[in-house]
């Protein structure tokens, strides 16, 4: 890693105060942006508005984990005023320079175009993802024994999808005691959900499966508790959507069935903010040393 590196960061939770204790022995400066509440006491970490900070001296910029949506918010939590993102101060860093995100929405793909500069989703990598999900999965796991009044142990999980965070979710409520059963889309899925000791069902069987859970956790950002689906749902069931926008759950109809639902984004930033800023911490140390 070039030592003389620059780094800004702009907006974030309290994973980001755990890559700037990881980074600031590593980088000439970090340079941040929506942090005025935050206690940071590193010599060459230095707070700063967009009006002041030198953005010519820009090597990398770390964005908000959850990307940035089309009104160009950087999200920060350690701010009450609006942080916003454009293209004509993107322009202004230097003409190799990277943007990192979790993911890549549309305004922030738009804007790597626009500036022909590097767009990196941390979240792209598998290692990546694969750790962030254990957070996820404890915090599902909260926010079931939360929400509900029986035991997780013995209760009837169903768990929509099987990718990186679904088989987390899937293994530690079962690790439990509960009952999964585990939507899949594939034959091999199929196998190694068997193989896992749980249920697997595809989504054909949904309908007829649906009304003996207790508790539903999406995976899926694509729309698959439907209003159809939620009227056969006990009433006395919880949703929580895991899902990054728009989540997989219809909401509006939720409401009208009285089904308790929880749109539970960004639990790791929640539940365990040093772990998972390690995790992005230490993957942004290895992206950096290649530049």
């Amino acid at each position: 890693m070039n030592p003389k590196q620059v780094l800004l960061i702009i907006g974030g939770d309290f994973r980001q105060l755990e890559v700037i204790r990881l980074l600031a022995p590593e980088l000439s400066k970090i340079y941040l942006i929506g942090f005025e509440d935050a206690s940071i006491s590193y010599e060459n970490v230095i707070k700063v508005k967009w009006q002041t900070v030198p953005l010519h001296e820009v090597d990398s910029i770390l964005l908000p984990i959850p990307g940035i949506q089309d009104n160009r918010i950087a999200e920060s939590t350690f701010s009450k005023e609006k942080v916003l993102l454009t293209k004509e101060m993107i322009n202004k860093t230097k003409p190799n320079s990277t943007m990192y995100s979790g993911i890549i929405t549309p305004y922030l793909k738009q804007i790597a175009t626009e500036t022909n500069r590097n767009l990196v989703a941390l979240f792209a990598r598998n290692d990546v993802a694969i750790l962030n999900s254990i957070p996820t999965a404890e915090g599902a796991l909260m926010l079931a024994i939360q929400h509900t009044d029986i035991t997780i142990h013995n209760a009837h999980v169903l768990v929509l999808g099987f990718g990186r965070v679904g088989k987390t979710v899937a293994r530690l409520f079962s690790a439990v005691g509960a009952k999964v059963t585990v939507l899949v889309r594939k034959k091999e899925d199929e196998a190694r959900v068997i193989e896992m000791g749980l249920a697997p069902i595809f989504e054909a069987a949904l309908e007829s499966k649906i009304p003996l859970q207790q508790i539903v956790i999406n995976t899926v950002p694509t729309l698959l508790l439907t209003s159809i689906l939620l009227k056969k749902l006990p009433s006395q069931a919880l949703i929580i959507d895991l899902a990054s926008k728009p989540g997989g759950t219809d909401f509006a109809a939720a409401k009208e069935h009285h089904i308790q639902t929880l749109w539970a984004l960004g639990l790791p930033a929640k539940v365990a903010p040093r772990t998972a800023g390690t995790i992005i911490g230490k993957t942004l140390i290895e992206f950096l040393r290649t530049e």
